[in-house]
This record gives C-alpha cells, structure tokens and sequence, in this order.
C-alpha cells in the first residue's frame, strides 16, 4: 500500500517534535479499516531518531554517516521488513489477497483444491498412401482424440491437413484429464514388455475424425501412422493464482443451489462453460414471492404439485476435444457431478450448447517479417508465413473460444486481435465465416467441413442465440490469411 501521506524527509527528520516522540501513530498503521497498512522505513527511522535525542539529549550526533545514525537505521530497516512480513501474513488471510501456499490453503479449506494443468507435448503424424480415389488431402481437425494401451486420453491442439507432398508433420498434443498421471512417457514399460503409456491409436468414437474413419474404411488400410517419441509435460502444474483465485471468489458456500452446480460442472474434464436455469421450473421458482402465498402456512414456498417432477437445465458447452456421448462421455460426467448436489425430487435436463463455427478470412499486409520474395503462393506457402498465421490463429482461439452463450463474435474484435499480433501493419477485407452454411445443417455428430461455410459481408457480426456459443475453426487449407 502506498505510503505517500507518512513519508518523511530524512534530511529534516531532526526537527522532529515531540509528538513524534511520545506516539507510535498506531491508528494509522497496522489493521485499518482499509485494510492492513504497514509502517513506512522514514516513519520507524524517525521515531528512534526522535527516541535516541529524548534519551540522550539534542546534542547527540544523529547526522548522516555517523555510527549511531547508521545503527538506527539498520534497525529501522530490520523493523520494516517485520512490518511488511505481517502485512503479508494479514493479506494471505484473504482469498482476493492470498498468494501461493496460503491462496493454496484457503481453497483446500473451502474443499476446493488448486487443479492442475494438462500437459503438453507432440507426436508425428504419418500419411500412408494411397488415398482413396477422388481424394487429394486428409484433415485431422483440432480437438480429434488419441489414446494409449494404458487408458490414457490426449487430443490434437492443431488442425492439420496431410497431402501426399506434405506426408509428415509434428502435431501438437495436450492431454484431456489434467494432472501428473498423463505425463505420458512412451518409454515406460510394464511387467508384460508392454508401452502403456505410448500414444499409438485414434479413439474412433470420436465425430471429428468421421473423415478418417471413413477414408481408412474405403482404402482398406490404415492410412495414418502415429509416432510418440518424447514425453508429456506440464501436467504437474498448477493454476496460476489469478486464475485459481477467480475460482475461489466464485466458489458458492451452499449446496443445493445453482450457483454449486455450476460450480460443480465447470471443474469436469471437457467442460469448457455452463448455465444453470431453471426456466420450465424447478429450482427457487416460488421462494421470495412476496404477496403469492401465506407466510404463516408455508414458510418461503409455494404448494408443489406432487404428480408432477421438477427439472432444472443444465446448458453445457464442452471443449473441442470432448466426446458427449457414450460410458466414458462428457454427459456423463457432468451427471454424475450433478447427482450429490441436486436438491431431492429435481433433476437435472443436461442439454449440450449449440457450437457454431467461426472463421476468420483477410487479407493481410505485414512489416519486419523475414518473408521470401517471389509470387503470392510462394510467400503465403513459407514457413515464416505458417508461423505467422499459427501465431494469429492462437490469439483469435484464445479470443472466439472463451466468449460466453449467445455473444456475438464481432469484426472490430478480430481487427484488434490480429494487429495485435507483431508484425501485422494491417488488416484489409476481413470477413467472418460461420460454420455450417445454415442452421438446419447443424449437427453434433459431424466435424466442420471446409466450405460448408457462409461468408458474412465486410465488417458483419457472427449473431448467437442464448444457447449457441462460437468454436473457432483454423482450418488452413484454403489459406484464409493472405498476406499481400
């Protein structure tokens, strides 16, 4: 806290009146109504200047360089590292204040843990040809589910389109469940000789690699060879603190409301965001009605109709790489999260939110950027290009993916987003895409496939209804980010 009002010349600190002398200035320092407020080093140094002439008179040597002088300041700067130690005990009392360990404690207190990261690593992917008569390229989209011998889950952080030219491509990988447990090392072995922990197989049931599935049943054959070769990491890490302490500051201190289970649902593997409402009735509809009922007879509670079960909605929208259906599916987690909190006689109705796909086509003009020369095709085919249009794929991701149900994904946000990115001097013809071309097209079981798009007009926003919420599509083949 900024201790501007008590800073003290030191130069001046000899004319100290006697006030100085006889008081600590406790009301302004220590536990305050604002908070906790440490006393400043100028502050403890004059009291013990003030201090040493009232016990060894005005004509003790207190000015600078002398060894009195110095000792006095070596224990005023011990006592201000004792002030600032407590204003750290104090704020690490407090979840909006905490940090580290103690920001740690606080959650496990509140019976919410600090969760880990997923880890990160890559594998190389592999086309085996021929492809199937009629087809030039086989895309793997963002999100398609891999698994090991051992039961381990892990998804593609990239699309990636394979051609016959381009045969071999490193892809990275990040696991599904977060935690240590999916540091997956391919070199591990069991007692059979075995490699559980080897990333060697897709998980085909998974809608996005319909594609592959496909492909691979009309050739006959395998036509993609995975390769694990380096290990996971990152899964021993933990939420940072900002983030851990929004979850916190969220965290409800009740059950059986809707705030616990949205609390609840948002923690699952695979859950990207939820909505908890009740809007056919079920969970508060009748409590706090003044004027509805008789206070006397019920107590803060209509009359219920017992022929007739309530529900509550749970509206989820999971991540690219979660699978709904099945035992092992995100519908089915979210269930199980639901069953202990739910009020007796209310179930849940969990609906999965409507994804609507949005890309993203412009033309771009860039400065400082180690870019060949040559035609378009050549300088949108570098590597330096790749990277670049990677790099601004990320931050329109990190943007598209984490807006909330039913908020328009806007033009103007995505010219900020992409001159945000070094490099890029401007942004020219942007236009949004949305993913697929009609709303009556919309399936869950199916991944996007490029083309089934419509183009909006130049500066048009994507528009959402309360229960659709965006996807960013970075499929890059047509390349949709020419650089001009």
């Amino acid at each position: 806290m900024s201790d501007t009002a008590t800073t003290l010349d030191l130069t001046t600190v000899l004319s100290i009146d006697s006030a100085v002398t006889g008081s600590t200035g406790s009301p302004d320092f220590g536990v305050t109504t604002t908070g906790f407020v440490p006393k400043p080093f100028a502050r403890l140094l004059a009291e013990k200047l003030a201090l040493a002439k009232g016990l060894f008179g005005d004509d003790v040597d207190l000015m600078t360089g002398s060894v009195f002088r110095k000792l006095l300041e070596v224990s005023a700067l011990e006592d201000a590292r004792t002030w600032a130690a407590l204003g750290t005990v104090y704020d690490n009392m407090y979840a909006i204040s905490a940090t580290g360990e103690a920001l740690s404690r606080i959650g496990e207190d509140l019976g919410l843990p600090r969760p880990y990261l997923e880890a990160k690593g890559s594998i190389k992917l592999t086309l085996l040809p021929p492809l199937p008569n009629g087809m030039a390229s086989l895309t793997i989209p963002r999100g398609s589910r891999l698994s090991t011998p051992g039961g381990h889950h892990v998804a593609t952080d990239v699309s990636v389109t394979l051609t016959p030219s381009k045969a071999v491509l490193d892809v990275p990988v990040v696991a599904f469940y977060p935690g240590p447990s999916h540091n997956l090392d391919p070199n591990v072995v069991d007692g059979g000789g075995g490699h559980p922990q080897k990333i060697d197989r897709w998980n085909k049931a998974d809608a996005l690699l319909q594609e592959l599935v496909d492909a691979e049943a009309s050739a006959g054959q395998p036509l993609v060879k995975i390769e694990h070769t380096a290990p996971l990491t990152g899964g021993e890490l933990q939420w940072p603190d900002l983030r851990y302490r929004q979850l916190l500051l969220q965290a409800p201190r009740s059950i059986w409301t809707v705030q616990a289970i949205q609390m609840a649902v948002s923690l699952v593997p695979g859950v990207r965001q939820v909505q908890v409402y009740d809007g056919r009735g079920g969970l508060d509809i009748n409590q706090s009605i003044f004027g509805n009922f008789n206070f006397i007879e019920r107590v803060f509670n209509g009359e219920r109709d017992l022929g007739n079960p309530y529900y509550f909605t749970v509206l989820v929208a999971p991540t690219i790489h979660a699978i709904w259906d099945g035992p092992d599916g995100l519908l089915t987690h979210v269930q199980s999260a639901i069953e202990d909190l739910r009020p007796i006689g209310i179930f849940p109705s969990v609906e999965q939110a409507v994804e609507v796909g949005v890309g993203v086509s412009a033309n771009l003009v860039v400065k400082g950027l180690p870019l060949p020369t040559g035609s378009s095709q050549t300088v949108n085919d570098s590597a330096a290009a790749q990277a670049l249009r990677q790099r601004i794929y990320t931050r329109l991701r990190r943007y598209i993916d984490e807006l909330p149900f039913g908020e328009p994904v806007r033009a103007s946000e995505i010219v900020w987003t992409i001159m945000n990115e070094p490099g890029v001097a401007d942004v020219k013809d942007l236009a949004l895409r949305r993913y697929p071309r009609d709303l009556g097209s919309m399936t869950f079981d199916q991944a996007v496939v490029a083309g089934s798009y419509e183009t909006l007009g130049c500066g048009e926003n994507v528009q959402l209804q309360t229960n659709q919420i965006p996807v960013f599509v970075d499929i890059d083949n047509p390349i949709p980010l020419l650089i001009v």
